[in-house]
């Protein structure tokens, strides 16, 4: 058991450093191995072995302790040293021209035969190649040029396109055409053609800045970005400091091998500047306060506020207009009131007018059949007077001779009835009506002259679909149209008068056609009109009045010659119920 103890005792204890692999683990491992060689030299009773890491891999690990110690970029760095508390012991210092790495900038690539990609700002609407958007010397470095030349990578370029690690990766997308130019750290180009790995010329740089070498004795690496400290090395927070110590002082005596050695650790601000600059690791984007907001943006709050200020003049003036043109329509629109309440009752006074006037024509005709009841009252009571003078009046005579009176008188009762309703003033009335009985009773109003040698006839086609009508507006229309036919066939003696109700074209029909003169084409066209006529003591309103009634009903009124002579006027109706088949009018009455 003691040879056992003491054999464990003599067992090195392992210390694990993670390494990020940029450019692959093969690499990495070769890279960083005379550094672990001389750690474990200058530490005898410690094991150093590297873990190559991406970047997210590197975060992991810190974040789960399974490393003591981390090699890594200065962006990568400043990240774990704000979320664990990681502290660098030493800084990378290179000198040798196999690795001439003494500082970390970035290295804008293209094809030596891609033209228009001159400086960053040409970049906007390209293609850009980046190992990781985390990278620091692979993208976030560039990134910073590329927003001082007015490119916001994000936003301006037509693909950012991230190709992993190992590095090299960036060079071939740019080579083979899958993208228009890529982000390589500084001094890569001119390691890989030092390898032979890129033939020489094969790339320019983009937005290249004049720089002195970056190491004694070597030609200058071409950049296109500043540059910042160079990686470091830094211990976790669980490492003892005891061992951190050891490793510091080691790495401070450590030889420059391969064009690797290592000084005292480095200041980072400008690191710290590039994140806060950029909002990214330890220094996220977060809500400016309203003193930032003000001294950043005032032009435009200027320019806010004067909109603001004349949106307010204009909705001002705009509702003062409004109001002022609401006051006018209310004023417009209560004067077009009152002018169609004042027409409808000058409408409604002439059509009164028009029915008087048509009464007073008819006055005549009204007379002579009054009359004729009159006289048969007057003969019936003088024989019931004679009858009563004999010795033995006959009683059924007298009975007869009394109903006689009295139908007479309710004959003569009616014709008063129907010429009081004709002419009584009264509102429109629209109403369901059958054009065969209105056209029937509208003759027996009208009756028939007493001085002339006239004969009016009457067809209507059987099942005629009903109107809608106002019925004394109809009748209107109908006398109208009688009186005038009456009126152009004085002074001749005899003659026909026609009235005929048809369905024509799907309308409802009525014709009222004479046999006298007729008129001229010229008379006839414009016969409708207001204060045209042909008598000698006319108003030139009848006709006038018919048309605007017919109108009114949804139909219309014309007038054509009537053969072989006379004048036939027609008007139109529209059914209430569809159009029933019933023949058209289409020959004249004879």
């Amino acid at each position: 058991m003691l040879a056992w103890t003491a054999a464990a005792r003599a067992e090195p204890e392992t210390v694990r450093i993670g390494v990020l692999a940029y450019l692959g683990s093969e690499r990495a491992a070769r890279d960083w191995e005379p550094t672990l060689a001389h750690l474990e030299h200058a530490i005898p009773d410690r094991r150093f072995i590297a873990l190559p890491l991406d970047l997210p891999g590197m975060v992991l690990a810190v974040a789960d302790r399974r490393v003591d110690f981390v090699i890594t970029n200065p962006g990568n760095y400043v990240t774990l040293e704000a979320r664990f508390a990681v502290t660098r012991i030493a800084t990378l210092e290179s000198g040798l021209p196999a690795f001439p790495i003494a500082a970390v900038g970035s290295t804008i690539i293209r094809r030596a035969d891609r033209q228009g990609i001159h400086t960053l700002a040409d970049l906007k609407g390209k293609r850009l190649a980046v190992v990781s958007t985390d990278a620091f010397g692979g993208f976030q470095i560039a990134w910073r040029e590329m927003e001082d030349a007015g490119i916001h990578p994000f936003t301006d370029l037509a693909a950012l396109i991230p190709v992993g690690f190992p590095m090299e990766g960036v060079a071939d997308a740019v080579r083979d055409g899958t993208a228009d130019a890529g982000v390589l750290r500084a001094c890569l180009l001119e390691e890989l053609e030092a390898q032979g790995r890129v033939a020489p010329g094969t790339f320019a740089v983009v937005g290249a800045r004049q720089t002195d070498a970056l190491q004694p004795d070597t030609p200058p690496c071409r950049v296109s970005s500043r540059l910042y400290p160079d990686w470091p090395f830094a211990r976790l927070a669980h490492t003892p400091r005891g061992l951190a110590r050891q490793v510091a002082a080691a790495l401070l005596t450590m030889p420059a091998t391969d064009g690797r050695a290592w000084t005292a650790s480095l200041d980072y601000t400008t690191v710290h500047e590039l994140f806060r600059t950029l909002h990214i690791g330890p220094y996220p984007k977060t809500p400016p306060t309203l003193e930032d907001l003000l001294r950043r943006n005032w032009h435009w709050l200027a320019v806010a506020g004067a909109a603001v200020l004349w949106w307010v003049i204009h909705a001002a003036r705009v509702e003062v207009l409004v109001r002022r043109r609401t006051a006018e329509l209310v004023h417009e629109i209560a004067e077009r009131e009152r002018a169609e309440a004042a027409a409808l009752r000058l409408r409604e006074e002439r059509d009164q007018l028009s029915r008087l006037g048509i009464v007073g024509e008819m006055a005549s005709t009204i007379a002579h059949e009054l009359n004729q009841p009159l006289a048969a009252i007057g003969n019936f009571a003088g024989g019931m007077t004679r009858l009563l003078d004999a010795p033995a009046p006959d009683l059924d005579r007298l009975r007869a001779g009394a109903r006689s009176v009295v139908e007479q008188a309710e004959r003569a009762a009616a014709i008063i009835q129907r010429t009081r309703g004709f002419v009584s003033r009264r509102g429109a009335q629209r109403s369901t009506l059958a054009v065969g009985a209105v056209v029937e009773e509208t003759l027996s109003l009208f009756g028939t002259p007493s001085d002339l040698q006239l004969s009016i006839v009457a067809e209507a086609a059987a099942d005629l679909p009903p109107v809608q009508a106002d019925k004394v507006e109809l009748q209107q229309v109908v006398l109208n149209l009688l009186q005038n036919a009456v009126d152009a066939m004085r002074p001749a003696d005899g003659g026909t008068i026609a009235v005929r109700a048809a369905l024509s074209d799907g309308m409802v029909m009525i014709e009222v056609r004479d046999s006298g003169s007729g008129v001229s084409d010229d008379a006839r066209m414009r016969m409708f009109e207001p204060f045209f006529t042909t008598k000698p003591d006319g108003l030139g309103l009848g006709l006038s009045i018919c048309r605007t009634i017919v109108e009114r009903h949804g139909g219309r009124i014309w007038a054509e010659p009537s053969l072989p002579h006379g004048l036939a006027v027609r008007f139109t109706l529209p059914p209430s119920c569809g159009p029933s088949i019933i023949p058209s009018i289409e020959d004249p009455i004879p």
